[in-house]
């Protein structure tokens, strides 16, 4: 024999059926301090900051970023201690 049987509640009926606690409350608070602390973070992860932070770590970083990018293009004559001597 086999018995199917359909129940149409909502998930918050249920767990009052089957006397789970409702933690719609704490699951709120939660959504709201994660906002919060995204929010308040949030600059830290601009790209304008990201640079001053990268710019600060080493003084010639930026003069490292125009080489890399100069001999990425192909653009940069080789320097002088590169050059072989014949």
């Amino acid at each position: 024999m086999k018995v199917n049987i359909e129940i149409d509640c909502t998930p918050l009926e249920a767990r009052q059926f089957f006397g789970l606690p409702d933690v719609s409350p704490m699951q709120t608070a939660m959504m709201d301090k994660l906002q919060q602390q995204m929010m308040s973070n949030i600059d830290k992860v601009s790209p304008e900051a990201l640079m001053q932070s990268w710019l600060t770590f080493d003084p010639k970083i930026a003069e490292r970023f125009q080489e890399m990018f100069v001999t990425m293009a192909g653009l940069g004559a080789p320097r002088s201690n590169d050059k072989k001597k014949a």
